[in-house]
């Protein structure tokens, strides 16, 4: 049993996450009357936040900014009765019910529910230029931001299947597509590889390989103007930068994208019964019919990125985040009739 002298709070269901995913759940979930609390986290409002512009929900013909997004829906959440508290869940107890909630401020909370909807985090480069630039030229999302920069010539960083699949998205808008890629080799599929020399053979596209970015220049209001690359012909250029044979350039280009992959945000759901994949992404039931988001653990589900590795769209993870509502909202009422059975029974007894 918990020991209830720590306990900060006991809620029906506590939602880790405030992005699409989390913020959808909770607003299913507070109009379902299961009193949800919802965490924040560390990057509150997840992956939409770092976009200047969302135009691809249905409902917002004009557009809307991705932080207004979030607080918008931050606001329906909380008109319904949602709870949305600033805090990081470090570690999620399922050895015992109610589950156990710990934060890493120290505070535990218990749910007889928990719906995980972290998100996953987009991997960086970690280069100058890049904070300031990120949501106003640089993107982690071709399939989000890539019309906004129709006839720019664009950098694609990676050289896995995500890299080839944004690159090939992306001729539709770009000038030219420029692949930069630390490797002669690529760890794509032969299918995207296939795909992406077709673009090379039209003129779509060209490779830089053995080529790195090591700085972005450009301003908020201008967005993205340029780049400095290296390249050494044996490939890891920013490992050999003192070598002579390192070249480096400032190459123009309008856009950048990054697709080196995501890490989800499940470090809490290490030590529970989930299942996780190789990646760390959270393996859920999926299939027809209810229950697609139940986890390995009863009572613990999961929506949006950090199940879903592949779309990672703000639409499909607000669908996830209405499955996991409505998957909690039945665990929650079957979790009362057997209470109340038991109860009846207890009584019968006495």
């Amino acid at each position: 049993m918990t020991d209830s002298a720590d306990i900060v709070e006991h809620r029906p269901l506590i939602i880790a996450g405030t992005g699409s995913a989390g913020l959808t759940a909770a607003i299913y979930a507070a109009r379902s009357n299961n009193d949800p609390l919802v965490f924040e986290g560390d990057e509150p409002g997840g992956q939409l936040t770092l976009t200047s512009e969302v135009e691809n929900f249905p409902g917002f013909p004009e557009g809307i900014g991705g932080a207004e997004f979030i607080n918008d829906a931050k606001a329906q959440a909380k008109r319904f009765g949602a709870e949305v508290q600033n805090g990081v869940v470090e570690r999620v107890d399922d050895s015992a019910r109610p589950f156990r909630v710990e934060l890493t401020n120290g505070d535990v909370y218990t749910a007889d529910a928990v719906i995980a909807a972290s998100g996953a985090s987009a991997r960086t480069l970690g280069i100058p230029g890049e904070d300031e630039l990120m949501g106003y030229g640089l993107s982690t999302c071709a399939t989000c931001d890539g019309a906004f920069f129709r006839g720019e010539d664009m950098l694609v960083v990676g050289g896995g299947d995500a890299a080839m699949e944004e690159a090939s998205f992306l001729t539709k808008f770009a000038d030219t597509v420029y692949i930069v890629h630390r490797r002669e080799e690529f760890r794509a599929e032969d299918y995207w590889i296939d795909r992406v020399m077709e673009h090379v053979d039209e003129g779509n596209i060209e490779i830089m390989r053995n080529t790195e970015v090591t700085e972005l220049h450009g301003t908020p209001e201008d967005g993205v103007e340029s780049a400095t690359l290296v390249r050494h012909p044996e490939g890891h250029p920013t490992e050999k930068l003192d070598d002579p044979e390192t070249e480096q350039w400032e190459f123009e280009v309008g856009a950048a994208f990054y697709a080196i992959g995501h890490t989800p945000n499940t470090d809490y759901l290490e030590d529970t019964g989930v299942d996780l994949d190789d990646e760390g992404y959270v393996r859920t039931t999926g299939g027809h019919g209810g229950g697609q988001t139940e986890t390995a653990v009863d009572g613990l589900f999961g929506a949006g990125d950090v199940v879903d590795y592949h779309y990672q769209q703000a639409v499909t993870a607000a669908g996830m985040g209405c499955k996991a509502a409505i998957d909690a909202d039945d665990y929650l009422e079957d979790l009362k009739r057997a209470e109340a059975t038991a109860g009846e029974t207890a009584a019968a007894d006495d």
